[in-house]
């Protein structure tokens, strides 16, 4: 973000053009807060905390950062930097306070140990296409967010016991996206595994989301089981199921927002497909 001065005469209203907001450093730390909240982490730690003395002081405030996404999906530029040094910077700066992160690519077992180890009121942890990962990583971090209630682990090998550890860690995880487990994507044989270890460890989820997942309708009837507050189930690519009769009944009759084996992928709010 620029200062006022290089912003062009037409995109400045007219409260700018009054003395006391002309200078955007002198602007309430609430105000610019909530204008910086509005930028990525890379932005902030990159630039914005640089523009001035204020600017910088808000942006150590620890509640710039109870949301971390140091978004690198899109942005070639962003690989040239320390993506794993700056995401445990960014951590720091939290103080505890971390409620939400979204790693993509980047993520590694010492990272999200570290994370975990330093945010214990974390809510919200996505992994996305953190192919150095593990499944027991994943899981001994998460033994120390008891308050998780969202999680997202895409293009990872997950076991089925490695599930099982974190439902009891999280007793109050609402949402589980486990999509694109290599295991299953290049394989026509049915696994239940990771379905009836979801069914029998987490009872209060509400969301699931299981693309290109190898269950079959045995372990789709399990998470129907063990699940009794679902309301959102995402089965696209899940080619071993077979919905029809007394199953897709069950399923029609349960689930609030289904989708199913063979629906489009690209009209989901799913960035990982």
């Amino acid at each position: 973000m620029a200062s006022s001065s290089s912003l062009s005469s037409t995109s400045v209203p007219s409260l700018m053009k009054d003395e006391k907001w002309r200078n955007w450093a002198e602007l309430p730390s609430k105000l610019t807060s909530s204008i910086l909240l509005r930028l990525g982490a890379i932005e902030i730690l990159e630039n914005a905390q640089k523009v001035c003395t204020s600017w910088h002081r808000v942006c150590k405030d620890p509640s710039m950062w109870r949301k971390i996404d140091i978004d690198n999906r899109n942005d070639r530029a962003a690989f040239k930097y320390n993506l794993e040094s700056m995401c445990r910077h960014a951590v720091d700066r939290s103080q505890g306070g971390l409620v939400e992160i979204e790693i993509w690519y980047y993520g590694t077992n010492d990272l999200i140990k570290y994370i975990a180890d330093r945010s214990s009121n974390l809510k919200s942890l996505g992994l996305v296409r953190c192919i150095p990962i593990t499944d027991e990583g994943v899981a001994k971090a998460v033994s120390k967010v008891p308050l998780l209630e969202d999680l997202e682990v895409s293009y990872c090998l997950f076991s089925g016991e490695s599930l099982r550890d974190i439902g009891r860690s999280c007793p109050n995880l609402k949402t589980l996206k486990l999509n694109r487990n290599p295991e299953f994507m290049f394989s026509n044989s049915g696994f239940d595994d990771n379905a009836i270890a979801i069914a029998g460890s987490m009872p209060e989820l509400r969301r699931l989301q299981l693309l290109g997942n190898g269950l079959t309708n045995k372990g789709l009837n399990a998470i129907l089981d063990g699940c009794p507050h679902l309301e959102h189930l995402d089965l696209r690519q899940c080619f071993n199921i077979n919905l029809v009769g007394d199953l897709k009944k069950r399923c029609l009759e349960r689930i609030k927002d289904l989708r199913h084996p063979n629906d489009s992928d690209y009209d989901s709010d799913d960035d990982s497909d």
